[in-house]
C-alpha cells in the first residue's frame, strides 16, 4: 500500500468561506465531478441507444453509401465517449484507499472536458446526419453549424464571460 499522506487540518482557502481542509476539499470536488458525469451519460446515453436503433429502421437501407458512414463515425463516436466517461469509475475502483483523490478529481475534470468536446462533435454529426437525410445535404451542413456555433457559446463563450466578470467584482458566494 502506498504511504500514507500528510495530513493538514488547516483550512485550505482561508478567503474561500468553505473551512474545508484539502482532503474535503478533494472529496467535494470528487463528488460535485460525478455528479457532472452522472448528468452527461444519461444524455449521451439516450443518444447512443438513439443511434443503435436506426439500422433496424425500414428506411436506413436507403441511405446512401456516404452517409452510412457518417452514421457509423456517430455510433463510434458514442461509444468512445460511454467509455471515457466511464473511465473515471474505472480508476477511483483502481485507486480506491490509496489516497489519490486529488490525482482522480484532476484526471476526471480533464475527461471530462474531453467528453464534452466529443459531445459537441456527437450532437453536430447527427444534427447534420438527420437533417441531410430529410432534406438536403446542404441544409445538413448548415444545420451542423448552427448546432456547433450554439455549443461554443453555451459551453465555451457564456462561461469564460461569467468567470471574468466574477473576477473583476468580489462575491460573498464560493461556488
Amino acid at each position: 500500500m502506498d504511504e500514507p499522506r500528510a495530513t493538514d487540518d488547516r483550512d485550505v482557502d482561508p478567503d474561500d468561506g468553505r473551512l474545508e481542509t484539502a482532503s474535503q476539499r478533494a472529496d467535494r470536488n470528487w463528488n460535485e465531478l460525478l455528479q457532472e458525469f452522472r448528468v452527461f451519460q444519461t444524455g449521451t446515453q439516450i443518444v447512443a441507444a438513439f443511434l443503435l436503433t436506426l439500422p433496424f429502421q425500414q428506411r436506413f437501407r436507403e441511405l446512401p453509401p456516404f452517409d452510412v458512414g457518417v452514421y457509423l463515425v456517430l455510433v463510434l463516436l458514442a461509444v468512445a465517449i460511454t467509455l471515457l466517461a466511464l473511465a473515471p469509475v474505472a480508476l477511483h475502483r483502481l485507486l480506491f484507499h490509496h489516497r489519490l483523490k486529488e490525482e482522480l478529481v484532476a484526471y476526471g475534470s480533464r475527461l471530462l472536458i474531453v467528453c464534452l468536446a466529443a459531445a459537441s462533435l456527437l450532437f453536430t454529426g447527427i444534427v447534420m446526419f438527420i437533417v441531410d437525410f430529410l432534406l438536403t445535404p446542404g441544409a445538413g451542413i448548415v444545420a451542423a453549424v448552427a448546432v456547433f456555433a450554439v455549443v461554443v457559446v453555451l459551453w465555451i463563450a457564456v462561461p469564460l464571460v461569467i468567470r471574468r466578470r466574477a473576477l473583476r467584482t468580489p462575491h460573498s458566494g464560493a461556488a
